[in-house]
């Protein structure tokens, strides 16, 4: 059978060809530029550039935007016995959105960009100190803790955007992630089903690595038997196998004070933090010594939770597993192992009163305060008893990228350091599992912030662009509205959208954010 001759046009053109060429007709180019070389942007940064769009040929369009986002993404795979409830139940929060205005102004006057040229376009953002109320929308338990959740979290689980920047592990599991960018689009309006659309000509994200100044809070109150800290541990010290007690040997101790994140400039100096380990010996009789020591390990486990919901109170181990739409990734890292058999126990007279610190009105009243002898075991008969304290200093390993301490509306993350204690006595050890925080600095004080940016000054760093032309899994929202009580799975906006009806993303855009000079001027043609 003979192959059917292809159609020509009057030109002797094959239909086929045309018809290719019109399909894949070739896009107009956008990039993006930083004016800045910093790899870490952080609260109060300026972050500032311009849009080059280049035109193969003539194209119309109506509208630019030049968006700054934040977003998160997660996923809960539930695995039940019940088939019609196991699956993947997903969700997309987008926090944050600040749109350059007045870009309307300074469109070409026929609104053609012309083929060959370039058009530049100025845009200047700045890091929030916090989000708008109405990204958080849905119930609390409390307000501290929607006060979290209008925080801004640090960039999380963003691979793409670590490896091109040459940043260590995060420990961030592939179900949830955090990702902050400046996205441009092109529109163009059209007719479609007898209603006017905007149809998206071309877009291009550059992602952005942001870090906010997250303080540290108020230490946990720990306790109940649902706890997922231990901070007092009492065990019995036998004299040997078979043989009678020696007494009893308490280990304590408080939530240290946070991990303190350095800022850029200051990578090389180490993030460290002391523990205080308070212990007692009760003796059964006078006589009795206290056990001798031997090794003090310390471990951090670091704990990455995440949601389909929106979460109403903080994310605990028990809630995510009976939860299905909650999930739990752990990573634990060993810190340090040393010897402490040469410290020293001091013996102590019931009689005399105790120095004890002053507690800080932020301490929960039940837990140890720093220098605080720990309150006697249960076999304490009043008499003579000992104590010693160990120091146990906390480094956070620089193999690890580590995410500051942060409560989302999906994601969370907490840290947690595991001490263990061993001694000369058989089978005597102790372990206790304590709540730490890591908070981040930042040499953008408020005041520190807005003197540098009046003055023009910026810290240099590498320069890192990573360009994402597939933008549905990085800034194309799911759902249109912040997760409320009860979602579960995921919807999807269309590319197109009426002329004149605004997508009720949240938040907003800050159209009354006006643009210093020369963030928003003509754009350059070259």
């Amino acid at each position: 059978m003979s192959t059917p001759p292809l159609l020509c046009d009057g030109d002797g053109l094959a239909m086929p060809a045309r018809l290719r060429s019109l399909v894949m007709a070739q896009k107009p180019e956008i990039k993006i530029t930083l004016a800045s070389r910093k790899k870490v942007f952080t609260t109060l940064d300026t972050i500032a550039g311009t849009v080059t769009i280049t035109a193969p040929e003539d194209t119309p369009f109506d509208n630019l935007d030049i968006e700054f986002l934040g977003t998160s993404r997660t996923y809960v795979e539930r695995i039940t016995t019940a088939a019609a409830a196991a699956g993947r139940s997903e969700a997309f929060h987008q926090f944050l959105k600040l749109v350059q205005p007045g870009l309307q102004e300074h469109y070409p006057v026929d609104g053609i960009l012309k083929a060959g040229q370039a058009y530049d376009f100025a845009f200047i953002f700045v890091v929030p100190q916090q989000l708008l109320p109405r990204i958080c929308q849905h119930k609390t338990h409390n307000p501290a803790i929607r006060d979290a959740h209008l925080s801004l979290p640090p960039t999380f689980g963003d691979r793409e955007q670590s490896k091109a920047c040459d940043i260590a592990d995060d420990m961030a599991p592939e179900m949830a992630s955090v990702r902050y960018g400046i996205f441009a689009r092109l529109w163009k309006n059209k007719l479609h089903d007898d209603e006017m659309c905007r149809f998206s000509l071309v877009s291009k994200a550059r992602r952005l690595r942001i870090v906010p100044a997250l303080e540290e809070a108020p230490p946990l109150a720990v306790g109940g038997e649902e706890s997922e800290y231990t901070m007092r541990k009492v065990k019995t010290v036998r004299k040997g196998v078979l043989k009678g007690k020696l007494g009893s040997l308490v280990m304590e101790a408080a939530q240290p004070q946070a991990l303190r994140l350095r800022s850029s400039n200051e990578s090389e100096c180490r993030t460290t933090t002391m523990a205080t380990v308070m212990l007692r010996f009760d003796p059964t009789d006078e006589n009795a010594a206290p056990p001798k020591l031997g090794s003090l390990s310390s471990k951090l486990k670091v704990n990455t939770f995440f949601a389909s919901t929106a979460r109403q109170q903080l994310p605990t181990k028990q809630g995510s597993l009976l939860d299905v739409t909650q999930g739990m990734h752990s990573d634990q890292l060993s810190l340090s192992s040393r010897c402490v058999a040469n410290v020293e126990w001091t013996k102590c007279d019931p009689a005399k009163p105790l120095t004890i610190e002053r507690r800080d009105s932020a301490c929960s009243t039940t837990q140890l305060t720093v220098g605080e002898t720990p309150a006697p075991s249960e076999t304490y008969k009043g008499r003579t008893y000992y104590s010693a304290r160990l120091l146990v200093p906390i480094t956070l390993p620089s193999t690890k990228t580590f995410a500051p301490t942060f409560h989302s509306c999906l994601i969370s993350r907490v840290y947690q350091i595991k001490l263990e204690l061993s001694t000369s006595s058989l089978g005597t050890s102790l372990d206790l599992k304590i709540p730490v925080q890591v908070s981040s600095s930042s040499e953008n004080s408020t005041s520190d912030a807005l003197l540098r940016r009046a003055s023009g000054g910026e810290s240099a760093g590498d320069d890192a662009e990573v360009e994402a032309e597939d933008l549905a899994d990085f800034f194309h929202s799911r759902m249109i509205r912040a997760p409320a009580e009860g979602f579960v799975g995921r919807s999807r906006i269309g590319s197109q959208a009426p002329v004149g009806v605004e997508e009720m993303e949240a938040p907003p855009g800050y159209s009354a954010f006006a643009p210093s000079s020369g963030g928003g001027g003509v754009p350059a043609v070259r």
